[in-house]
């Protein structure tokens, strides 16, 4: 985390020092509505990462989604909400279907989703038929999600809930492992991480009041990553993927159903592409024959192993996609205000990548015994 963190201050402070108007409250905030959608499908790339297997197909879904949401939405007039439930339950679907065709058929992830990428996108030219866009309505639920803003009263509770709930998981962790005898680290590295965050979050909410206030797209992306960092690292599903994920052989022989973790692994995956999908269609208000296209899977790839997930399993963590995806659009939004080619933002993209899997490798090689 720290090499990705330290990337993040060299890049704030080069764009920051060319561009006067990177650091200000109104490009900040444009920066946190653009890195919702993809970070969130990011979230659930690393999911199947965490088992040593991709997903190929998260961009297509996340399109595919987006247009179920937004056909049922305005074309057939179903609620909004139930509308939205229904595309994310048939992304979980597809998941599924990938996950059935890798476990029990044994056709490797790569090949299923590489299909399911054509196929999907396939699917999504076809059910927008010749119109080829679908707008949603502006003042809708969904086109709202990405215009509504949190007063300042609301984003301070937050941190102070944020802060409050780590400080005292902290305090009684530390306290139960003492009452049995078990050894803890020391009070500074306990709770200097939390002064830290606490820090970073009080600058950025005055920061972003100082233009619209934070966004609700951000609090949602934070949530989920929030509620997927506990479900990887205090449930009992996210203990056997990282198990699955290390050594799955060794998984199998100590009980673990493998089968049934990479199915809920894939099906996470899905649902979670169909939430950003649905993000993505809310910034543009519409839908169109490039949702979930163009660069956006390779993106959250790039985001999940930027971020510090490893590429050949059983290492990384939720946060990873957040870490990573502020890199990409760090990069992209500074560049562009620099009027940078778009061919160059992508070959700076393509070297912090191999940077990132570089430092991976060679840490599983300074790690494994001779």
């Amino acid at each position: 985390m720290l090499p990705v963190l330290g990337g993040l201050a060299i890049i704030a402070v080069v764009f920051g020092s060319l561009n006067e108007h990177f650091l200000s409250p109104e490009n900040l905030t444009n920066l946190m509505l653009q890195m919702a959608a993809t970070g969130t499908i990011s979230l659930g790339v690393i999911m199947v990462l965490l088992l040593g297997e991709v997903d190929l197909s998260a961009g297509s879904v996340s399109g595919l989604a987006a247009v179920v949401m937004t056909i049922l939405a305005v074309r057939e007039h179903v609620p909004v909400g139930l509308a939205i439930g229904i595309a994310i339950a048939a992304a979980a679907a597809i998941g599924a279907l990938h996950g059935v065709l890798l476990t029990k058929i044994g056709i490797p992830s790569f090949v299923v989703t590489l299909a399911g990428l054509i196929g999907w996108q396939g699917l999504l030219l076809f059910l927008l038929g010749r119109g080829g866009t679908i707008n949603l309505p502006f003042t809708g639920f969904v086109a709202k999600l990405s215009d509504t803003w949190l007063p300042l009263w609301l984003s301070c509770a937050l941190v102070l809930l944020i802060v409050g709930t780590w400080t005292l998981s902290t305090v009684l962790t530390r306290r139960s492992r003492l009452t049995e005898g078990l050894p803890v680290a020391s009070v500074w590295r306990a709770y200097l991480p939390i002064a830290a965050v606490a820090t970073i979050l009080g600058v950025g909410v005055v920061v972003l009041h100082a233009d619209r206030g934070v966004p609700l797209l951000l609090v949602i992306f934070g949530g989920l990553v929030v509620l997927t960092d506990l479900a990887l690292r205090h449930t009992l599903f996210g203990r056997h993927v990282f198990a699955v994920g290390g050594n799955a052989e060794a998984a199998r022989r100590a009980g673990i159903n493998v089968t049934r973790i990479r199915l809920l692994a894939f099906t996470a995956c899905s649902a979670l592409a169909a939430v950003g999908g649905i993000l993505a269609a809310s910034r543009l208000a519409a839908v169109n024959q490039s949702s979930g296209g163009s660069d956006i899977l390779l993106m959250s790839i790039a985001a999940a192993v930027i971020g510090g997930t490893s590429l050949f399993g059983g290492r990384g963590r939720a946060y990873a996609a957040l870490l990573g995806i502020l890199v990409i659009q760090s990069i992209t939004n500074g560049m562009l205000l620099l009027n940078v080619n778009s061919s160059v933002r992508f070959m700076v993209t393509a070297t912090v990548l191999v940077l990132a899997v570089g430092i991976d490798s060679l840490a599983r090689k300074a790690s494994s015994p001779a």
